[in-house]
């Protein structure tokens, strides 16, 4: 990998450059800009941040740029971009040039990189169950952090979300943009709310989809996210029972998952196999969890419960997970933008113990467990520590969340939108999943209507629950336009 740059960023506008998305599809161009590794030293190192954006197809009714985040943290822009084809309505690629980066230590922006052998040994330590194993993780994740600073470099100490939003506004500076329009869902609704926080009067239109809170403490977020996942899966339970094409319709839905809780806790969920696969809680629960991001998913999922509840050999190869990445930029933003230090063990198992209590079907939501055993004794300091939103002076911003969301819950949403305060509309779609736009036409319908015209729903707007009617919804949102963010943001811990 090369090293970052000494160089100072040179002023002026972006330098575009005509460029082909992987699908071929659509007019792109694409660009790098220079920012600090440091923004608090601004001639110091820099790297390049990777950008490309699809033209407006109506240049002469162009509103300006629409920049876009897909989440994470580590989700690519430029993917993002290269998807507007498929991910926006015909009415923005019309009206807006739409802009994708991928953030610091992201894909093409000098990624993060670490030693796969020791994210994979990090990742088995994720979930200790006595003191041993706990200094074991704390021991594993230091040991993985000094790493990655050493195949990265400093970049890894400037990861935080504050340094993100100071990049994006070197973006919309690059762009020639007096004001910036911004859509972002589930960790891009941390960029836009800090933006909108720091940089109130650059901003002429902003979507927040699937919210980040970043005012919660350890126990605050573990409650939450535990909750969302609890009450998403008794969705998918009650929606089974009403649905008489899901193969579980028969079955008590709650009940099968805790039979199958109990047999992996006690080593007995074996499928067969060379070598047979020993199924865990943990499996269980990264699985229900990855199922709850959209219901047109369902269907899949409850043959996949209904296979490990057989032990059919099928869901063995279901089960099987990728090779390890060595791009690693998730743990890096999530611990310098939360302080999820715990102080023993003995805390740490009566958080699991009163999860359980308030969520005895699943227990816990595996990717708040994983951010905070993730991020014990991580080498970096805590840079952007969480804090409520203090925004004023922007227009009107659109808050928009899903009532069981497993990844980003309701009352995220809805307390960003209090934080936000005047300033925000909130619009609640009533159904289940993670990220609004693909999920419901009226959600979509709205979010394009504000971003073309700022008009704001009413107050105390609902969107409609969507639910799927056919195993031919599967992967494929009800809007009819694909949802990127499965792929986008691949397989590992993301939003």
């Amino acid at each position: 990998m090369a090293a970052p740059s000494s160089k100072t960023p040179s002023p002026g506008r972006i330098a575009w450059q005509p460029c082909a998305s992987p699908s071929g599809e659509g007019t792109f161009e694409c660009a790098t800009l220079k920012v600090p590794v440091d923004w608090k030293r601004p001639h110091g190192a820099t790297i390049d941040l990777a950008l490309a954006r699809h033209l407006a197809t109506d240049p002469e009714r162009r509103i300006g740029s629409l920049l876009i985040n897909p989440g994470g943290p580590g989700g690519s822009g430029v993917g993002f971009a290269f998807s507007a084809p498929d991910s926006f309505s015909p009415e923005l690629l019309e009206r807006f040039d739409i802009v994708g980066f991928d953030p610091r230590g992201v894909g093409l922006s000098n990624p993060v990189m670490c030693d796969s052998d020791r994210v994979a040994a990090q990742g088995a330590l994720l979930y200790p169950d006595s003191a041993s194993s706990f200094a074991d993780l704390r021991e594993a994740n230091r040991a993985l952090g000094e790493n990655c600073r050493d195949l990265t470099g400093p970049l890894v100490d400037h990861m935080d979300t504050a340094s993100v939003i100071r990049d994006m506004d070197a973006i919309r500076a690059g762009l020639g943009e007096k004001r910036i329009s911004y859509y972002g869902v589930s960790y891009g609704t941390g960029i836009g709310q800090q933006y909108a926080e720091r940089y109130p009067h650059r901003v002429r239109a902003m979507t927040l989809d699937s919210n980040m809170d970043h005012s919660l403490g350890t126990w605050a977020y573990q409650k939450t996210e535990t909750i969302a996942m609890e009450e998403s899966y008794g969705q998918f339970a009650d929606w089974c029972a009403r649905t008489p094409s899901c193969v579980l319709h028969d079955r008590d839905a709650r009940a099968l998952f805790d039979s199958l809780y109990q047999r992996a806790d006690a080593g007995e969920l074996v499928l067969p196999g060379d070598p047979p696969y020993t199924v865990t809680t943990q499996d269980l629960q990264s699985i229900a969890f990855g199922y709850m991001y959209d219901p047109a998913s369902w269907f899949q999922f409850a043959e996949d419960l209904a296979f490990l509840d057989a032990a059919d050999p099928a869901a063995a190869r279901s089960l099987k997970r990728r090779g390890e990445p060595t791009e690693f930029a998730y743990l890096p933003v999530m611990c310098q933008d939360y302080d999820f230090d715990v102080p023993s063990y003995a805390t740490l198992a009566r958080y699991e113990r009163e999860l359980a209590r308030l969520a005895p079907v699943t227990r816990l939501s595996s990717l708040a467990w994983t951010d905070l055993t993730g991020c014990q004794n991580w080498p970096t300091k805590v840079t952007n520590p969480p804090h409520r939103l203090r925004v004023d002076g922007t227009p009107p911003i659109l808050v928009t969340n899903s009532r069981y969301d497993v990844a980003t819950p309701y009352s995220w949403g809805s307390n960003a939108a209090r934080q936000i305060g005047r300033e925000a509309a909130f619009l609640t779609y009533d159904g289940v999943g993670h990220g609004d736009y693909w999920l419901s036409p009226c959600a979509r319908d709205a979010i394009d209507t504000y971003l073309l015209t700022l008009k704001t729903p009413r107050k105390g707007a609902h969107c409609p629950a969507v639910w799927p009617t056919g195993p031919s919804a599967q992967r494929q949102s009800p809007t009819g336009l694909v949802n990127p963010l499965p792929e986008l943001l691949g397989t590992g811990t993301h939003r």
